[in-house]
C-alpha cells in the first residue's frame, strides 16, 4: 500500500501532465508535418494560427457565457470550437491564395516559403494582441475536475492524491477521436488517397489526374482544423494567451522532426517524447524518493534534474540530438 504513494505522486504530476501536454503537442505537430508533407516547408505560422483559431473561439465562448449559454459540466468553448475553426479555416485559406500561392506559382525555394510564413507569424501576431491584448485569458467554466486529490484520497485510503481535471480528460478523449478521423480521412477516402499520392510523388499524383489546387486546399483546412483544436485544448488546460503560442512552436516542431517530419504517425510519437521528456526532466522527485528510500535518508534538495524555466531547453536540446544523429526522425519522414 505504501508503495501506491509515489505512483499517486507520478501520476498527479508527470504522467496525467505529460499524456496531456503530449496531446496537444501532436495535435500542433500533426498540422506541421501536413504542411510540410504537401508543400514541403516548414510554417513557422503554425503557433500563431492556432492562437488565432483559439483567439476566434475565445470570443465566441465569452459571447456565449454572456448570451446565458452553456453546456453544463462541459466547457462552453466545446460549443464555440465549430466557429473557432471555421474562422481559423477562412484566415488559413485566405493567406494561402494571397501569400503562398504566388511563391507556388513562382516555384520558389522551401526557404522562401519560410521567409514568408515569418511574416504571416508576425502579422497573425500583431493582429490577435490589437484584438484581445497581451494578457491572460481564462475561459474555461463548467466543472473543473472529474476527482479532486481530496476525493481521490478518501476513494483509496492514500495519503497522497492524484486530481483529473475535466480540461485533461476532454483533451485525451478528443485526441484520440481527432487521430483516429484523420487517419481515417488519409488511408480510406479518396481525397485522402490524393494527398498522400501527391506528397509521395507530386509529379506522378499530376499526371493521375491529382488536382494540387484541392490537395493544397484540403492540407490547409486540415490544418486550421488541427492548430484550433490543439490551441483551444492547450487554452482550456492552462490559459489563453498570445505569446505563449509562439513559445510552444519550438516544442511543436521539435515534436514533428523527432518523429520524422512529414510523418502523422511520427508526429504523434514526437509529441509524447518532447511532452514526457520536459515533465519528466523538471520534475521534483524529493516526495517521491521519500517514499522509496529507507527512513531518515529524505534528500534535503529538490531532486530536479532541471528548473521549470529550462523546460523549452530540453525540447532544443532534444531536437539538436535529433537532427545529428537521426535527421530523417524515428519513422523517417517527408511523407504522409
Amino acid at each position: 500500500m505504501e508503495l501506491l504513494n509515489p505512483l499517486a505522486l507520478l501520476g498527479n504530476f508527470l504522467i496525467i501532465p505529460g499524456l496531456t501536454y503530449g496531446c496537444q503537442l501532436a495535435l500542433g505537430a500533426l498540422g506541421v508535418t501536413l504542411i510540410y508533407g504537401i508543400l514541403r516547408f516548414s510554417n513557422f505560422a503554425h503557433g500563431e494560427t492556432m492562437a488565432l483559431g483559439t483567439m476566434a473561439t475565445l470570443l465566441v465562448t465569452l459571447w456565449l457565457q454572456s448570451a446565458g449559454i452553456s453546456l453544463g459540466p462541459l466547457p462552453t468553448a466545446l460549443l464555440a470550437l465549430p466557429v473557432g475553426i471555421a474562422i481559423c479555416i477562412f484566415f488559413t485559406l485566405a493567406t494561402d491564395r494571397l501569400v503562398y500561392r504566388f511563391y507556388r506559382r513562382q516555384k520558389s525555394t522551401p526557404v522562401i516559403f519560410l521567409i514568408a510564413s515569418l511574416g504571416v507569424m508576425f502579422l497573425y501576431n500583431g493582429l490577435i494582441r490589437f484584438i484581445v491584448g497581451p494578457g491572460d485569458r481564462i475561459f474555461t467554466d463548467g466543472e473543473r475536475f472529474i476527482f479532486t486529490a481530496r476525493e481521490f484520497k478518501e476513494m483509496t485510503g492514500l495519503r497522497e492524491g492524484m486530481a483529473f481535471k475535466t480540461t485533461q480528460g476532454i483533451t485525451i478523449v478528443v485526441t484520440i477521436v481527432i487521430v483516429a478521423l484523420l487517419f481515417w480521412f488519409l488511408t480510406r477516402t479518396r481525397t485522402g488517397k490524393s494527398m498522400r499520392a501527391y506528397s509521395d510523388n507530386e509529379d506522378l499524383a499530376l499526371l493521375s489526374g491529382i488536382s494540387p489546387d484541392k490537395v493544397v486546399m484540403v492540407a490547409w483546412i486540415l490544418t486550421a482544423v488541427l492548430a484550433t483544436i490543439a490551441g483551444t485544448l492547450y487554452g482550456l488546460d492552462k490559459s489563453f494567451k498570445p505569446f505563449t503560442y509562439l513559445q510552444i512552436l519550438l516544442p511543436i516542431f521539435a515534436a514533428a522532426i523527432v518523429g520524422g517530419l512529414g510523418s502523422p504517425l511520427g508526429a504523434i510519437a514526437g509529441g509524447f517524447v518532447i511532452a514526457f521528456s520536459e515533465v519528466a526532466l523538471t520534475f521534483a522527485y524529493k516526495r517521491v524518493l521519500g517514499y522509496l528510500l529507507p527512513e531518515g535518508q529524505m534528500p534535503e534538495g529538490l531532486v530536479q534534474l532541471l528548473s521549470t524555466d529550462y523546460k523549452f531547453a530540453v525540447s532544443f536540446a532534444i531536437l539538436v540530438i535529433v537532427l545529428l544523429v537521426r535527421p530523417t526522425g524515428i519513422f523517417r519522414g517527408q511523407t504522409i
